[in-house]
């Protein structure tokens, strides 16, 4: 049996309260003979400003090959060039593009014969790439797949701007790129995809945004469910063949793996992960969504059936863009799910592989209670779990 708990003690994203006297700078005063007197004073309801993901130089040279004619193909002409602050506008153009916009994209094939696109977005907001996992050949990028002034075919197939698959060369192509150190029209072949196998895609495929998360991902950390959610997203869009997971770089909330890391120090005295958070001054969400909702409607998305537990990231997927949340589809923690179903007995904890990803322990009972409890997660907390 699973029972709703009131969200009486919900913190908002960036609120700071109830902050223990021994982490607050709070407020104290200095005096001295001169009869001068000093007051510091760091207000308790002022709100946390957002800190700015880390930046990286401008500066830093890129190498970049551009073939731009039969003659410089044959010379493998190539120069350096500065990353653009901006995206790269036509020749002609005046009209900046999106906030985010498509780099490269590739082929993923996974263990059980599947596959996946992986998108590479540069964007405006901050100086890191953002993924998107892209299932099926209906969903496609906007950005990259236009074209680029001075580009030759073989510089869209590098960066991923065709449709269909990529087939191995022919072997004196592959003796000729080899030799020369580049490719040629001639030695690229292309399958294409046929008009059904995009036409069964769904008009509404799944979405799963969701932010970086090293310790749950690949450390293996039971203080919390993202791999497990990651993987289970995966499956589900590798079950309807059609999907997209917008992966975001903001590890921790949005406070980085440093502080993260400090949060969990505090979690280890006893404060749960919104206090953490507010103890070392950061908000208890700092997360924002105005990237995703780029890479989305450069993907097409406008009407996405969303998994997610977090009212929040539909409020904000929402606020000023054309995305509509259709649907909100769970995401139940399976050791949960497995208590409500009588069969934690017979619960398997296992780590790491794509599907497999499935945490369970106190530790994360907790995290999880805190999640529903204080940040609004849609989520029913068994009801035989008892306190924690």
């Amino acid at each position: 049996m699973m029972t709703d708990v009131a969200h009486d003690s919900y913190i908002p994203r960036n609120a700071i309260d109830h902050i223990s006297p021994f982490f607050s700078k709070g407020q104290h005063s200095h005096s001295h003979n001169h009869h001068h007197h000093h007051q510091y004073q760091t207000p308790i309801s002022t709100p946390v400003p957002r800190r700015r993901s880390a930046q990286i130089d401008p500066s830093t040279p890129a190498f970049s090959a551009i073939p731009t004619t039969a003659a410089n193909l044959a010379s493998s002409a190539v120069s350096y060039n500065t990353p653009p602050a901006t995206p790269p506008l036509n020749k002609q153009s005046t009209v900046a593009e999106p906030l985010a916009w498509c780099t490269a994209r590739a082929r993923i094939p996974t263990p059980d014969g599947s596959e996946y696109f992986l998108h590479i977005y540069e964007n405006t907001r901050d100086k890191k790439e953002h993924l998107a996992f892209v299932f099926g050949d209906a969903i496609r990028s906007k950005s990259l797949d236009k074209v680029q002034w001075n580009e030759t075919e073989i510089d869209r197939v590098k960066r991923g701007a065709y449709q269909g698959r990529l087939q191995p060369t022919t072997e004196v192509a592959q003796q000729d790129a080899s030799e020369l150190g580049l490719l040629t029209p001639a030695s690229v072949a292309i399958t294409q995809v046929t008009e059904s196998d995009v036409s069964m895609s769904p008009s509404k495929p799944l979405v799963r945004i969701h932010s970086e998360c090293f310790t749950g991902e690949i450390g293996h950390s039971a203080r919390c469910d993202c791999g497990e959610q990651l993987d289970e997203a995966i499956r589900l869009m590798k079950a309807e063949g059609s999907g997209v997971v917008v992966y975001l770089r903001q590890e921790g909330r949005g406070i980085g793996l440093a502080e993260k890391l400090k949060a969990y120090n505090l979690q280890d005295l006893g404060y749960d992960t919104v206090m953490a958070n507010l103890l070392l001054n950061h908000g208890a969400d700092e997360r924002t969504y105005e990237v995703a909702q780029a890479i989305l409607e450069d993907l097409g998305q406008t009407h996405i059936r969303l998994l997610t537990n977090n009212p929040d990231k539909i409020e904000q997927i929402e606020k000023e863009s054309q995305i509509k949340v259709v649907e909100r589809v769970p995401m139940m923690p399976k050791s949960w799910e497995a208590i409500e179903q009588g069969l934690e007995a017979e619960f398997e904890v296992k780590e790491g592989a794509i599907e497999n990803k499935i945490v369970r322990g106190k530790e994360l009972d907790r995290y999880l209670k805190v999640k529903v409890e204080r940040m609004r997660h849609m989520i029913a907390i068994p009801s035989t779990m008892g306190v924690l």
